[in-house]
């Protein structure tokens, strides 16, 4: 069987070389690149995400990345976004009273979470989605690894989306499954072998 080939959109910012071994352990050919046409050509698109919205958004633009993205989508090819990669999916983030322009795949803004101990970082778990596909295989009380203190904490979205939530005080979108465009709030690649099998799970649906 051929190897599933992922890139690794190189921007400047995210667990690159720990997403990549994380995604080399599926069985998938990974390349950490910026170019844009290996990361058109690729059958799945990783889009990592550490730091502030901002400066995750200046560095995206400067690869070209979001339109990377927004040609994949449009072409129903499959990316995922892992934390601050998953915030910049949506249409704003707002940090320290600064908002932001994100990608725009989904409506909505990504906020502050309103909880006593900030980042929320550790391990929780989710409620995930009815007939996910990205958790299947896994149990109720399987722990993910987070490191955040902002969030999605509405869906504005399509109603065909397959919505994954956790609290850490208030509720917040831990997943998304949206046709071809998927993200987690928490680190797949740091959340062990739940992480791996989530990981494995998406790659065998490229």
């Amino acid at each position: 069987m051929t190897k599933k080939s992922v890139v690794v959109l190189d921007y400047g910012s995210g667990n690159l070389r720990s997403a990549q071994r994380a995604l080399e352990r599926t069985g998938a050919e990974v390349e950490v690149t910026s170019d844009p046409d290996a990361a058109a050509a690729a059958d799945g698109l990783v889009v990592p995400g550490v730091g502030a919205y901002e400066s995750c958004m200046v560095g995206l633009r400067a690869v070209g990345g979001d339109k990377i993205v927004a040609d994949r989508l449009s072409n129903g090819h499959p990316v995922l976004g892992i934390c601050v990669g998953m915030q910049i999916l949506f249409t704003r983030g707002v940090e320290f009273g600064v908002e932001s322009e994100g990608c725009a795949q989904w409506p909505g803004a990504v906020v502050r979470l309103d909880a006593p101990v900030i980042p929320h970082m550790g391990w929780n778990v989710v409620d995930a989605a009815p007939g996910s596909t990205l958790f299947r295989g896994l149990d109720a009380d399987t722990r993910f690894y987070f490191v955040h203190s902002y969030a999605a904490q509405k869906w504005e979205g399509s109603d065909d989306a397959r919505l994954t939530w956790a609290k850490h005080h208030v509720p917040f979108l831990a997943a998304v499954e949206d046709g071809a465009l998927s993200a987690t709030q928490f680190h797949p690649e740091k959340s062990g072998d739940a992480g791996a099998t989530l990981l494995t799970n998406w790659v065998e649906g490229l």
